[in-house]
């Protein structure tokens, strides 16, 4: 089986190395991809819309409040690409305001409080792999 391709938009690096540390820690092979804000995410819908970049990530882990744009129109570019509107996208963030909930669902997303403990980032990371290697379905819900 190819490696799991996770496709993670976080600007906190924190977050980002205890998210590596827990998909370590599985023993699952991966590849994370990074991008650090929403113009980087943006650029990186647009080159999957030209065709310009393969292959795919399984799943998106999408933080909703970043630098630049935000999750929310990021996920809407996602979801506006005919090549990415069937990724799985989990939108992370410490907290969420019951409009921004449903508009996440609205758009086929899943919304998942941020985890700030090891046996939380953990429990994401069995989440994040199961979901790619069941990613002929879409998830809604964790």
């Amino acid at each position: 089986m190819p490696p799991a391709r996770i496709l993670v938009i976080e600007d906190n690096v924190s977050d980002i190395d205890m998210l590596r540390y827990a998909l370590d820690h599985h023993g699952e092979d991966y590849h994370l991809e990074i991008l650090c804000d929403g113009e980087e995410a943006l650029q990186f819908v647009q080159e999957h819309r030209s065709g310009k970049r393969a292959p795919e990530p399984c799943v998106i882990l999408l933080d909703l409040y970043l630098p630049v744009y935000d999750g929310l129109s990021v996920l809407r570019a996602i979801r506006d690409a005919p090549a990415m509107e069937h990724i799985n996208v989990v939108v992370l963030t410490a907290l969420a305001s019951p409009t921004q909930e449903l508009e996440i669902a609205s758009m086929g997303a899943v919304y998942k409080k941020k985890p700030s403990q090891l046996d939380e980032v953990l429990e994401l990371a069995v989440e994040i792999i199961a979901i790619c290697k069941n990613s002929s379905k879409a998830v809604t819900h964790l």
